[in-house]
């Protein structure tokens, strides 16, 4: 690869959990895309491939609960990207692995930041690499008791024997549990009239006044609305509204873009504001950073809750108390989702209509309903 973000974005997300869950060979996900040592990476990668399929080392010996356990409190103390939720949980369905938002949310709750990178700190990939990289992360953890350290990767060893060897050659990229940027660096799981499935916020890159936030709805009911109304200068919003941004999740969209991160209207921006709350059922980059709540579910075009918020309706988000709530009554709920009709259309044909009736919920993954579940035979059938 040419490389990626140099930030603690998404590409270096998901190269870190391949490393966490075993899959990559131990200091594989930080080395910079111009050092050499990535080409000797892969060239030892493809070799142990090789010596994997003499052993009858499969994914599946590796992908276990304990594993994607490792990697879910791996992805807090690095300050990982939100898009980390959907993969990991789409790669457990995959290899019927019972993995969930609650699981994120119980395993997060005591993992603190440590690895200062931005969005969430200072620093970017290459200090990181330098600094000792995952292998580091990795053993603080497991010498904090937080991980599985006997879990198999790929290499045939236990996750602890891979890293307890390894040094940590500088403590402002990689601190110590003392020195950590945040208490809770794992995914906030918010739940609620508004989410009943749940919902996600990265607490380390949010503004923690606006973790506890009562506000006003100012809706935008797919992403071309909120590009016409967002520069206007008599939209009714100021910096305590909360942004809701609806029919951008997996079938809305469809695909679930990155438009979570709503950059905030002109006319608050110029008061010197730099974030407000904001709801949608989208993505966002790994890079971004702010009080945004994603992957709401079930999602708008669904016909979930997010579907029926008005502008002016009340929102409360308490992110310590894991709650995301629409303050109206329970009967007016009922009523408006009995009344709500879809503004996304159905595709009729091809792959867009077989996308469109498969793809399930943020909350397991967004991945194709079909392709859920263990799959493969011990012993193959003849070809020919």
């Amino acid at each position: 690869s040419p490389g990626s973000c140099n930030t603690m974005g998404t590409a270096s997300t998901m190269a870190s959990m391949a490393e966490a869950l075993g899959m990559a060979l131990s200091g594989n996900a930080a080395i910079p895309a111009v050092d050499s040592r990535r080409r000797v990476m892969a060239h030892i990668t493809g070799r142990r491939i090789v010596d994997m399929v003499k052993d009858d080392l499969k994914p599946s010996d590796v992908l276990t609960k304990e594993a994607f356990e490792n990697a879910i409190r791996v992805n807090g103390a690095i300050g990982g990207s939100t898009n980390a939720v959907i993969h990991l949980l789409a790669i457990a369905g995959r290899v019927g692995i019972d993995l969930s938002l609650d699981d994120w949310d119980r395993l997060g709750r005591d993992i603190p930041t440590i690895v200062n990178l931005q969005p969430s700190g200072k620093y970017l990939m290459e200090e990181f690499f330098y600094s000792g990289g995952l292998p580091v992360v990795i053993k603080a953890l497991a010498e904090a008791g937080k991980l599985h350290n006997d879990a198999l990767t790929v290499s045939g060893e236990t996750m602890w024997d891979q890293v307890k060897e390894v040094r940590n050659w500088n403590e402002d990229v990689i601190r110590p549990f003392e020195k950590a940027l945040t208490e809770s660096g794992g995914i906030a799981v918010v739940k609620g009239n508004l989410a009943p499935n749940g919902a996600v916020l990265k607490p380390s890159a949010a503004t923690p006044e606006l973790l506890t936030h009562r506000g006003r709805a100012v809706v935008f009911e797919d992403i071309d609305d909120y590009k016409a109304k967002i520069y206007d200068e008599d939209l009714d919003i100021d910096e305590n509204c909360i942004m809701v941004l609806k029919n951008c999740g997996p079938k809305g969209y469809p695909g679930m873009a990155e438009v979570g991160n709503m950059g905030l209207p002109p006319k608050v921006l110029r008061k010197g504001i730099t974030d407000m709350v904001r709801i949608s059922d989208a993505r966002m980059s790994g890079t971004a950073y702010g009080t945004v709540v994603l992957h709401t579910s079930p999602e708008a075009a669904a016909g979930g809750p997010l579907a029926v918020v008005q502008n002016g309706d009340m929102i409360e988000l308490d992110v310590p108390n894991r709650r995301l709530h629409l303050d109206i009554s329970d009967a007016e709920l009922k009523q408006r989702l009995a009344d709500w009709h879809s503004i996304v259309p159905v595709p009729a044909s091809g792959y867009a209509s077989l996308y469109y009736k498969s793809v399930i919920g943020a909350d397991k993954g967004a991945d194709f309903d079909f392709l859920v579940g263990h799959r493969g035979k011990e012993i193959p059938k003849d070809s020919h």
